[in-house]
């Protein structure tokens, strides 16, 4: 089951909501809800509603539990945007447009296989041993012999 809810003409930027939906794309419920809560992005607050907003009508209109509840997609698409110019000398002026979001967010249900199949929360030193700042184990050189011929 499917839940799709959405916010328009949300007044930031496209580009700077996609930094904060990126974080959260993917995420259980819980997990998101605690990254929007901690986060100091401007749209974060926002976000944090739309989430709860939907997850409520997930709980109350179709009677789902909140903990099999997952963001399987989230996008911040591009709205209106306010035209506006900034005076300059000699009679000049030069355009600002202040730009706007369209945030859609579709909540959908883990099946009960698919729980079973999810990966454990991974520790800070399975994170770290992934990228790049893991130091690379060191190879053994094998020691050539090298033979001589005698004349």
């Amino acid at each position: 089951m499917e839940i799709k809810v959405q916010l328009n003409n949300l007044r930031i930027a496209p580009r700077k909501t996609r930094q904060l939906i990126d974080v959260v794309r993917n995420k259980n419920v819980a997990e998101a809800r605690a990254l929007l809560e901690f986060t100091t992005k401007r749209a974060a607050d926002p976000v944090l509603k739309l989430l709860n907003s939907a997850v409520a009508s997930a709980v109350n209109d179709l009677k789902l539990q909140e903990s099999n509840l997952y963001i399987s997609k989230i996008t911040a698409d591009e709205g209106p945007k306010m035209k506006r110019s900034f005076p300059m000398s000699r009679g000049r002026a030069y355009p600002i447009l202040k730009r706007s979001s369209h945030i859609v967010l579709v909540l959908s249900e883990l099946k009960p296989t698919a729980a079973k199949e999810l990966k454990p929360v991974k520790t800070e030193t399975e994170v770290i041993k992934g990228t790049k700042l893991a130091a690379k184990p060191k190879k053994e050189t094998k020691k050539r012999e090298v033979k001589v011929k005698k004349k």
